[in-house]
């Protein structure tokens, strides 16, 4: 199987640290040299090993804020 090339960006923040030390973030990542997504994914303290997640365009992420601010909390 072929390395998955990434490059992130940007990190917006951290959602979640689990017991190992291991951060759920969002950040704005590059894949394999193409257009750059957001994405919500663990990563490991040196962002060399990560987690399965999610990949968003800016038009999923606008729906998802949207979706996230109609929910009374």
């Amino acid at each position: 199987m072929p390395d998955i090339k990434f490059e992130i960006k940007e990190t917006f923040g951290v959602l979640s640290e689990s017991a190992k030390g291991w951060k759920k973030e969002l950040t704005l990542i590059s894949w394999n040299d193409r257009e750059p997504k957001y994405d919500i994914r663990d990563w490991d303290l040196g962002h060399e090993k990560m987690g399965k997640g999610v990949t968003l365009t800016l038009e999923e992420l606008r729906s998802l804020k949207e979706i996230l601010n109609s929910i009374n909390l």
